[in-house]
């Protein structure tokens, strides 16, 4: 690689001593890194001139796909880890809560603060993310994790959800009607029967999925009800997409969280920026 470059600084420049300026090294060093390259390939690909360089037909076809590498890895790299001199904030965050809340309100954080770029992890990938990679992670649960310290974010009461045109109007109405469950929160539906002092129906085809986003998603298409948390549910309500089943909120005990490392004591000043606005957000949820 180091031969590479020094050959692609030399050829940009004409010269080795412009190439050893930018690449911070002596002008023998990269003639000497030029020259093993030659020696490599077999081929000469400059001609040494009195007061400069000059490419070879075989140097210049060469150079052609050696900066096309070099463009490709830059942009590999910025793609996957920012660019460099960036500030980026990597967030993991729970996908419904990414697309749900989150993403309606990113817009007004990236308008206030253009030079923070934003790298946002669905929790679904996010162990693919190390965690000395993660400046902020939100997850949804009791508030206690192992390796971090929590700061709660919001906690705010479920809701069962129904199609637009249903025609549900009580509890007792969805007994015959096909639920929709979320993993994890399976019990919502029981709690909801119970506070009504219904049962829970067995009989009715129950469709079980694993995030608040497709459910909602089977509600409006249509497919039966669901119970999930209300700031999931209200710009899906306020678009008519889907409707509240009835007045009826069930408290959660679990909550959102942010999570920073216990390691982490001093932190950056983006990391700062955006938890004192998204605070502001969560006030509203």
């Amino acid at each position: 690689m180091v031969w590479l470059r020094a050959f692609e600084a030399a050829a940009r420049h004409a010269s080795f001593t412009a190439a050893a300026a930018e690449l911070g090294l002596t002008q023998a060093a990269v003639s000497h890194q030029v020259r093993s390259l030659e020696a490599q390939l077999g081929y000469p690909l400059f001609e040494r001139l009195p007061r400069r360089l000059k490419l070879t037909e075989m140097g210049r076809a060469y150079l052609t796909p050696v900066r096309k590498a070099f463009d490709e890895l830059s942009a590999s790299t910025a793609g996957l880890f920012g660019p460099v001199g960036e500030t980026a904030l990597h967030l993991r965050v729970p996908v419904s809560l990414a697309v749900l809340w989150l993403a309606p309100r990113l817009p007004q954080f990236c308008q206030a603060y253009p030079d923070i770029r934003i790298r946002l992890h669905s929790a679904i990938w996010g162990d693919a993310l190390p965690a000395d990679r993660v400046d902020i992670d939100i997850r949804y649960g009791h508030g206690s994790w192992a390796g971090f310290r929590s700061e709660l974010l919001f906690r705010v009461p479920s809701v069962p959800v129904s199609p637009i045109h249903s025609s549900v109007a009580r509890p007792a109405d969805i007994q015959a009607e096909n639920l929709i469950l979320i993993m994890g929160l399976e019990d919502d539906w029981l709690h909801l029967f119970q506070r009504t002092g219904l049962e829970m129906p067995v009989h009715r085809q129950h469709v079980t999925v694993d995030t608040s986003m497709a459910a909602l998603e089977l509600v409006e298409a249509g497919m039966g009800h669901t119970i999930v948390l209300r700031c999931y549910a209200e710009r899906l309500i306020a678009a008519k997409r889907v409707r509240p089943s009835f007045d009826m909120e069930l408290p959660q005990e679990n909550a959102h969280y942010f999570l920073f490392r216990e390691d982490d004591k001093a932190l950056k000043p983006e990391v700062r920026l955006f938890r004192d606005w998204i605070m502001d957000q969560a006030a509203d949820a």
